[in-house]
């Protein structure tokens, strides 16, 4: 086979090399997203949030606005690895003592009442605030078109509509 004249292992994946920069995520236009970032002058923060929330319109069974988002960087100005929690927490309600009082003896793992507060949006307000180069309507801008003017849906969000449906 070809490749093995170079030396490189075979895998099911494509090796992502550039000379600008790379972007890649679990969906194509998202992935588009992030280059045009970076194609504007924007830096690996802008980038992130761009397509955090692109992916949140393009892939909601995977992503939302109600979702969690550790984000673990280090600048090119500082190594030191830092993070923003974007960890969901449990409402302030949801108490052992609620849960019993509704008959149950665990919290439970799925569903409305294991739902927490959601972390995502605070934590890409935070990175972009504090390392990003771009307003917050650049970064949503993207995803803004793709809600307004549509795509076409990948199978599995077809998928999971109909199972919670």
């Amino acid at each position: 086979m070809e490749w093995k004249r170079y030396g490189a292992k075979f895998t099911t994946r494509p090796e992502i090399t550039g000379n600008f920069g790379v972007v890649t995520t679990t969906h194509w236009l998202a992935s588009a997203t992030g280059m045009v970032v970076l194609e504007k002058g924007g830096n690996a923060f802008d980038v992130a949030v761009a397509v955090g929330f692109a992916l949140q319109v393009v892939e909601p069974h995977l992503n939302g606005p109600g979702g969690e988002v550790p984000l673990i960087f280090a600048t090119k100005d500082n190594n030191d690895v830092k993070v923003i929690c974007g960890q969901g927490v449990a409402p302030e309600l949801a108490t052992l003592d609620a849960f019993k009082k509704l008959g149950l003896n665990i919290v439970p793992g799925s569903g409305l009442l294991s739902a927490v507060v959601p972390g995502a949006f605070d934590a890409y307000m935070l990175m972009l605030e504090n390392y990003g180069t771009i307003g917050l309507r650049e970064a949503l801008t993207p995803a803004m078109d793709y809600a307004n003017d549509g795509y076409v849906l990948v199978p599995n969000i077809a998928n999971t509509i109909a199972a919670v449906e």
